[in-house]
């Protein structure tokens, strides 16, 4: 997998473009090989990717991050469609409530006859 691995300060992020295993987290500092870097705090976007090392590797059947993914696509390295790497929350289903608020509308209850009262037996 080739992914990002962060480095630099807090509040200065530079990040590694690294070759790694999968199983590897990105914080763990393992990785097999360093394809380059990118600096996100300069206005010019300086990197210094070897994008031929990371094509080889591609060809070779590494997966990439969905984060280096858009940003290939965005510097039109690779071609492809950004993909979503920060999905949305679920929305909450309101869907089911609706259709049985429908479904209870459309069948309405049964008229229910009034009941007949007797009068409760008088014991003397």
């Amino acid at each position: 997998m080739i992914r990002l691995q962060r480095t630099g300060r807090v509040h200065e992020p530079t990040f590694r473009v690294v070759l790694t295993d999968s199983k590897n987290g990105p914080k763990s500092g393992k990785y097999l090989k360093n394809l380059g870097w990118y600096d996100t705090r300069i206005k010019n976007k300086v990197e210094q990717i070897d994008v031929e090392a990371v094509k080889e590797w591609m060809s070779k059947g590494a997966k990439l991050s969905l984060t280096l993914h858009n940003y290939l696509v965005g510097q039109k390295v690779i071609e492809g469609k950004k993909l979503n790497a920060l999905p949305k929350k679920t929305p909450i289903k309101k869907e089911v409530s609706v259709e049985a608020a429908k479904t209870s509308e459309a069948t309405p209850a049964p008229a229910e006859a009034p009941k007949a009262t007797e009068p409760a037996p008088v014991i003397a």
